[in-house]
Protein backbone atom coordinates (compact mmCIF):
# COMPACT_ATOMS: atom_id res chain seq x y z
CA UNK A 1 0.00 0.00 0.00
CA UNK A 2 1.36 3.56 -0.89
CA UNK A 3 1.47 6.01 1.89
CA UNK A 4 -0.95 8.43 0.55
CA UNK A 5 -3.15 10.72 2.59
CA UNK A 6 -6.30 8.47 2.68
CA UNK A 7 -4.29 5.35 3.97
CA UNK A 8 -2.81 7.49 7.02
CA UNK A 9 -6.53 8.70 7.65
CA UNK A 10 -7.61 5.17 7.70
CA UNK A 11 -4.92 3.44 10.02
CA UNK A 12 -6.10 6.97 12.43
CA UNK A 13 -9.77 5.45 12.32
CA UNK A 14 -8.50 1.93 13.09
CA UNK A 15 -6.72 2.90 15.95
CA UNK A 16 -9.28 5.36 17.82
CA UNK A 17 -11.80 2.38 17.12
CA UNK A 18 -9.46 -0.08 18.59
CA UNK A 19 -9.29 2.19 21.67
CA UNK A 20 -12.93 2.87 21.69
CA UNK A 21 -13.35 -1.12 21.93
CA UNK A 22 -11.21 -1.55 24.52
CA UNK A 23 -12.89 1.15 26.78
CA UNK A 24 -16.52 -0.43 26.31
CA UNK A 25 -14.56 -3.95 26.98
CA UNK A 26 -13.31 -2.87 30.70
CA UNK A 27 -16.26 -0.90 31.12
CA UNK A 28 -18.49 -3.54 30.93
CA UNK A 29 -17.15 -6.40 32.91
CA UNK A 30 -18.52 -9.54 32.56
CA UNK A 31 -21.59 -7.91 30.01
CA UNK A 32 -19.31 -6.34 28.03
CA UNK A 33 -20.92 -6.42 24.49
CA UNK A 34 -17.67 -7.61 22.94
CA UNK A 35 -17.39 -10.75 24.83
CA UNK A 36 -19.18 -12.60 22.16
CA UNK A 37 -16.94 -11.56 19.94
CA UNK A 38 -14.05 -12.76 22.28
CA UNK A 39 -15.47 -15.89 22.40
CA UNK A 40 -15.77 -16.11 18.54
CA UNK A 41 -12.31 -15.21 18.29
CA UNK A 42 -11.35 -17.85 21.05
CA UNK A 43 -13.39 -20.22 18.78
CA UNK A 44 -10.81 -19.34 15.61
CA UNK A 45 -7.80 -19.05 17.24
CA UNK A 46 -8.14 -21.16 20.19
CA UNK A 47 -6.58 -24.42 17.45
CA UNK A 48 -3.99 -22.32 16.14
CA UNK A 49 -2.58 -21.46 19.98
CA UNK A 50 -2.76 -24.73 20.87
CA UNK A 51 -0.39 -25.71 17.57
CA UNK A 52 1.82 -23.08 18.29
CA UNK A 53 1.91 -24.43 22.25
CA UNK A 54 2.71 -27.85 20.83
CA UNK A 55 5.51 -26.92 18.27
CA UNK A 56 6.88 -25.01 21.93
CA UNK A 57 6.39 -27.50 24.34
CA UNK A 58 9.89 -29.30 23.48
CA UNK A 59 11.65 -26.82 23.84
CA UNK A 60 9.74 -26.17 27.69
CA UNK A 61 10.48 -29.71 28.24
CA UNK A 62 13.65 -29.22 27.26
CA UNK A 63 14.55 -26.51 30.04
CA UNK A 64 13.19 -28.91 32.32
CA UNK A 65 14.99 -31.24 31.71
CA UNK A 66 18.00 -29.25 32.35
CA UNK A 67 16.70 -28.45 35.41
CA UNK A 68 15.93 -31.78 36.37
CA UNK A 69 19.32 -32.58 35.42
CA UNK A 70 20.45 -29.88 37.73
CA UNK A 71 18.43 -31.96 40.51
CA UNK A 72 19.41 -34.85 39.53
CA UNK A 73 23.37 -33.95 39.69
CA UNK A 74 22.43 -32.81 43.63
CA UNK A 75 21.23 -35.84 44.53
CA UNK A 76 24.28 -37.85 42.82
CA UNK A 77 26.34 -35.02 44.68
CA UNK A 78 24.37 -35.97 48.38
CA UNK A 79 24.81 -39.59 47.74
CA UNK A 80 28.20 -38.80 47.33
CA UNK A 81 28.49 -37.14 50.65
CA UNK A 82 26.74 -39.48 51.86
CA UNK A 83 29.05 -42.06 50.87
CA UNK A 84 32.15 -40.84 51.91
CA UNK A 85 30.05 -39.97 55.54
CA UNK A 86 30.06 -43.72 55.56
CA UNK A 87 33.36 -44.86 54.58
CA UNK A 88 34.72 -41.99 57.31
CA UNK A 89 32.38 -43.54 60.02
CA UNK A 90 34.44 -47.43 59.26
CA UNK A 91 37.41 -45.76 59.16
CA UNK A 92 36.64 -44.56 62.47
CA UNK A 93 35.80 -47.45 64.01
CA UNK A 94 39.39 -49.16 62.97
CA UNK A 95 40.47 -46.06 64.52
CA UNK A 96 38.77 -46.58 67.38
CA UNK A 97 39.78 -50.16 67.81
CA UNK A 98 43.12 -48.89 67.52
CA UNK A 99 42.90 -46.62 70.11
CA UNK A 100 41.82 -48.58 72.28
CA UNK A 101 44.38 -51.00 71.60
CA UNK A 102 46.86 -48.05 72.59
CA UNK A 103 44.70 -47.23 76.10
CA UNK A 104 44.58 -50.94 76.76
CA UNK A 105 48.95 -51.07 76.41
CA UNK A 106 49.27 -48.02 78.17
CA UNK A 107 47.03 -49.29 81.42
CA UNK A 108 48.94 -52.49 81.58
CA UNK A 109 52.45 -50.22 81.59
CA UNK A 110 50.89 -47.84 84.23
CA UNK A 111 49.33 -50.93 86.10
CA UNK A 112 52.65 -52.88 85.94
CA UNK A 113 54.87 -49.57 87.69
CA UNK A 114 51.83 -48.49 89.78
CA UNK A 115 51.91 -45.00 88.05
CA UNK A 116 48.67 -43.07 88.85
CA UNK A 117 48.01 -41.31 84.79
CA UNK A 118 45.79 -38.91 83.08
CA UNK A 119 44.65 -40.03 80.02
CA UNK A 120 45.39 -37.95 76.97
CA UNK A 121 44.98 -37.59 73.94
CA UNK A 122 47.54 -35.47 70.89
CA UNK A 123 45.98 -33.00 69.26
CA UNK A 124 48.71 -31.42 67.26
CA UNK A 125 52.11 -31.84 66.64
CA UNK A 126 55.34 -28.83 67.06
CA UNK A 127 54.98 -25.91 68.85
CA UNK A 128 54.75 -22.21 67.47
CA UNK A 129 57.55 -20.85 69.35
CA UNK A 130 60.37 -22.94 67.60
CA UNK A 131 61.42 -26.28 65.86
CA UNK A 132 61.29 -28.35 68.84
CA UNK A 133 60.29 -31.96 68.90
CA UNK A 134 56.83 -31.40 70.83
CA UNK A 135 53.52 -32.32 70.98
CA UNK A 136 50.09 -30.37 72.58
CA UNK A 137 47.69 -33.02 74.26
CA UNK A 138 44.05 -32.24 75.26
CA UNK A 139 45.06 -32.34 79.32
CA UNK A 140 45.82 -29.42 81.45
CA UNK A 141 45.27 -27.66 84.64
CA UNK A 142 41.77 -28.48 84.91
CA UNK A 143 42.79 -32.50 84.38
CA UNK A 144 45.02 -31.76 87.50
CA UNK A 145 48.04 -31.88 84.78
CA UNK A 146 51.11 -29.75 86.46
CA UNK A 147 54.40 -28.97 85.26
CA UNK A 148 57.56 -31.09 84.77
CA UNK A 149 55.41 -34.26 84.75
CA UNK A 150 56.28 -37.43 82.93
CA UNK A 151 54.46 -38.45 79.49
CA UNK A 152 54.21 -42.08 78.24
CA UNK A 153 52.03 -44.69 77.06
CA UNK A 154 52.03 -48.20 76.13
CA UNK A 155 55.62 -48.39 74.76
CA UNK A 156 57.63 -46.56 76.95
CA UNK A 157 58.88 -42.56 77.93
CA UNK A 158 57.02 -39.74 75.19
CA UNK A 159 58.67 -36.96 76.95
CA UNK A 160 57.87 -34.34 79.70
CA UNK A 161 55.40 -31.77 80.35
CA UNK A 162 56.89 -27.88 79.72
CA UNK A 163 53.69 -25.87 79.33
CA UNK A 164 50.26 -26.21 81.06
CA UNK A 165 47.06 -24.60 79.99
CA UNK A 166 43.63 -24.51 81.32
CA UNK A 167 42.48 -27.34 78.67
CA UNK A 168 45.83 -28.05 76.76
CA UNK A 169 49.23 -28.74 77.81
CA UNK A 170 52.65 -28.57 75.67
CA UNK A 171 54.98 -31.87 75.74
CA UNK A 172 58.55 -31.75 75.12
CA UNK A 173 59.22 -35.53 73.51
CA UNK A 174 62.07 -37.54 74.63
CA UNK A 175 64.14 -36.93 71.16
CA UNK A 176 64.34 -33.37 71.21
CA UNK A 177 68.22 -32.04 71.17
CA UNK A 178 67.02 -30.14 74.64
CA UNK A 179 65.77 -33.16 76.13
CA UNK A 180 67.83 -35.21 79.24
CA UNK A 181 66.78 -37.59 81.31
CA UNK A 182 68.99 -39.87 84.29
CA UNK A 183 68.73 -43.61 83.06
CA UNK A 184 69.49 -47.30 84.49
CA UNK A 185 70.64 -49.73 82.68
CA UNK A 186 68.67 -53.47 83.58
CA UNK A 187 69.63 -55.94 85.77
CA UNK A 188 73.50 -54.10 85.87
CA UNK A 189 72.27 -50.75 87.41
CA UNK A 190 74.72 -48.77 85.57
CA UNK A 191 73.45 -44.94 85.36
CA UNK A 192 73.69 -42.56 82.43
CA UNK A 193 72.29 -39.84 81.04
CA UNK A 194 70.49 -39.98 78.06
CA UNK A 195 69.50 -36.47 75.58
CA UNK A 196 67.59 -36.77 72.33
CA UNK A 197 69.03 -36.49 68.60
CA UNK A 198 65.61 -36.05 66.36
CA UNK A 199 64.96 -38.78 64.08
CA UNK A 200 68.63 -40.65 65.36
CA UNK A 201 68.76 -42.65 68.15
CA UNK A 202 69.30 -41.33 71.60
CA UNK A 203 72.92 -40.50 72.86
CA UNK A 204 73.34 -41.82 76.38
CA UNK A 205 76.96 -40.89 78.02
CA UNK A 206 77.11 -43.78 81.11
CA UNK A 207 78.82 -42.34 84.17
CA UNK A 208 81.12 -45.75 84.17
CA UNK A 209 83.91 -45.55 81.60
CA UNK A 210 84.13 -49.36 81.55
CA UNK A 211 80.76 -50.40 82.03
CA UNK A 212 80.00 -53.51 80.65
CA UNK A 213 77.56 -52.60 77.75
CA UNK A 214 76.42 -54.50 74.77
CA UNK A 215 73.86 -54.50 71.62
CA UNK A 216 70.46 -55.34 73.13
CA UNK A 217 70.78 -54.39 76.45
CA UNK A 218 67.69 -52.45 77.70
CA UNK A 219 67.13 -48.92 80.15
CA UNK A 220 64.53 -47.49 82.47
CA UNK A 221 64.18 -44.04 83.78
CA UNK A 222 66.68 -43.51 86.65
CA UNK A 223 63.86 -40.72 88.47
CA UNK A 224 64.19 -37.80 89.82
CA UNK A 225 64.21 -36.05 92.73
CA UNK A 226 60.63 -35.78 93.85
CA UNK A 227 59.90 -37.64 91.02
CA UNK A 228 59.82 -34.44 89.11
CA UNK A 229 60.63 -34.32 85.81
CA UNK A 230 60.93 -38.03 85.99
CA UNK A 231 59.24 -40.80 87.82
CA UNK A 232 61.68 -43.98 88.12
CA UNK A 233 61.13 -47.42 85.99
CA UNK A 234 59.49 -46.30 82.54
CA UNK A 235 61.20 -47.90 79.61
CA UNK A 236 63.20 -45.65 77.82
CA UNK A 237 64.89 -47.62 74.78
CA UNK A 238 67.56 -50.66 73.76
CA UNK A 239 71.10 -50.25 72.77
CA UNK A 240 71.76 -50.30 69.37
CA UNK A 241 75.66 -49.40 69.37
CA UNK A 242 78.49 -48.79 71.65
CA UNK A 243 81.38 -46.68 71.10
CA UNK A 244 84.91 -47.73 72.33
CA UNK A 245 85.41 -46.43 75.91
CA UNK A 246 89.19 -45.53 74.89
CA UNK A 247 90.02 -45.00 78.40
CA UNK A 248 87.52 -41.78 78.96
CA UNK A 249 85.76 -41.04 82.20
CA UNK A 250 82.55 -41.99 80.31
CA UNK A 251 81.10 -43.93 77.91
CA UNK A 252 78.68 -43.44 74.53
CA UNK A 253 75.99 -45.50 73.59
CA UNK A 254 73.25 -45.24 71.05
CA UNK A 255 69.63 -46.41 72.35
CA UNK A 256 66.80 -47.08 70.00
CA UNK A 257 63.51 -46.06 71.76
CA UNK A 258 60.58 -47.99 72.71
CA UNK A 259 58.58 -44.81 71.93
CA UNK A 260 57.60 -44.29 67.69
CA UNK A 261 57.54 -40.13 68.30
CA UNK A 262 56.03 -39.36 64.80
CA UNK A 263 53.03 -41.70 65.31
CA UNK A 264 51.40 -40.56 68.74
CA UNK A 265 48.19 -40.34 69.35
CA UNK A 266 47.15 -41.77 73.17
CA UNK A 267 49.48 -41.09 75.77
CA UNK A 268 49.09 -41.23 79.85
CA UNK A 269 50.00 -38.18 82.29
CA UNK A 270 51.77 -39.60 85.76
CA UNK A 271 49.88 -37.47 88.11
CA UNK A 272 50.98 -40.08 91.19
CA UNK A 273 54.42 -41.20 91.50
CA UNK A 274 54.53 -45.18 92.18
CA UNK A 275 54.96 -45.45 95.81
CA UNK A 276 58.25 -47.88 95.23
CA UNK A 277 60.58 -47.89 92.12
CA UNK A 278 59.38 -50.66 90.28
CA UNK A 279 62.88 -51.13 88.54
CA UNK A 280 62.38 -53.29 85.93
CA UNK A 281 58.72 -54.39 86.35
CA UNK A 282 57.70 -52.30 83.63
CA UNK A 283 59.79 -53.78 80.86
CA UNK A 284 58.25 -56.35 78.60
CA UNK A 285 59.54 -59.80 78.49
CA UNK A 286 62.33 -60.36 76.52
CA UNK A 287 61.11 -62.79 73.62
CA UNK A 288 62.90 -66.70 74.26
CA UNK A 289 66.13 -67.29 71.51
CA UNK A 290 64.80 -69.59 68.57
CA UNK A 291 66.81 -72.73 69.60
CA UNK A 292 69.01 -73.80 66.88
CA UNK A 293 67.98 -77.27 64.99
CA UNK A 294 70.36 -80.22 66.00
CA UNK A 295 71.95 -81.52 63.04
CA UNK A 296 72.88 -85.05 62.84
CA UNK A 297 75.35 -86.92 60.32
CA UNK A 298 74.80 -90.46 59.75
CA UNK A 299 77.74 -91.61 57.96
CA UNK A 300 76.81 -95.27 55.55
CA UNK A 301 80.48 -97.08 53.75
CA UNK A 302 79.92 -97.49 50.48
CA UNK A 303 80.55 -101.14 49.01
CA UNK A 304 83.94 -102.33 48.96
CA UNK A 305 85.46 -99.12 50.72
CA UNK A 306 88.21 -99.51 52.69
CA UNK A 307 86.79 -99.95 56.08
CA UNK A 308 88.33 -97.66 58.81
CA UNK A 309 89.68 -99.42 62.51
CA UNK A 310 86.88 -100.12 64.66
CA UNK A 311 84.40 -100.26 61.52
CA UNK A 312 83.55 -104.19 59.84
CA UNK A 313 81.56 -104.47 56.62
CA UNK A 314 78.02 -106.55 58.31
CA UNK A 315 79.13 -109.37 56.29
CA UNK A 316 82.06 -109.56 57.73
CA UNK A 317 81.11 -109.01 61.17
CA UNK A 318 78.53 -111.90 60.98
CA UNK A 319 81.43 -114.30 59.61
CA UNK A 320 83.59 -113.14 62.67
CA UNK A 321 80.45 -113.83 64.94
CA UNK A 322 79.87 -117.57 63.33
Amino acid sequence: MRDTRESRLLLVLLIAIAFALITVDIRGGEDSPVDGARQAAATVFGPVEDGVSSAVDPVGNAIAAVRDSGERHDRVAQLERENAELKAELGSDDRTRSRAQQLDRMLKTAGAGQYGIKGAQVIAIGAAQGFSWTVTIDAGANDGIERDMTVLNGDGLVGRVTTVGPRTATVLLANDPDFTVGTRMESTDELGFASGQGDRPLRVEMLNGKAEVEKGDRLVTFGSQADKPFVPGVPVGVVSRVDPSGGDLTRTVYVEPFVGFSKLDIVGVVVEAPREDPRDAVLPAKPKPTPRPTVTVTVTPSPGAPVEDGLQEPQEQQEQEQ
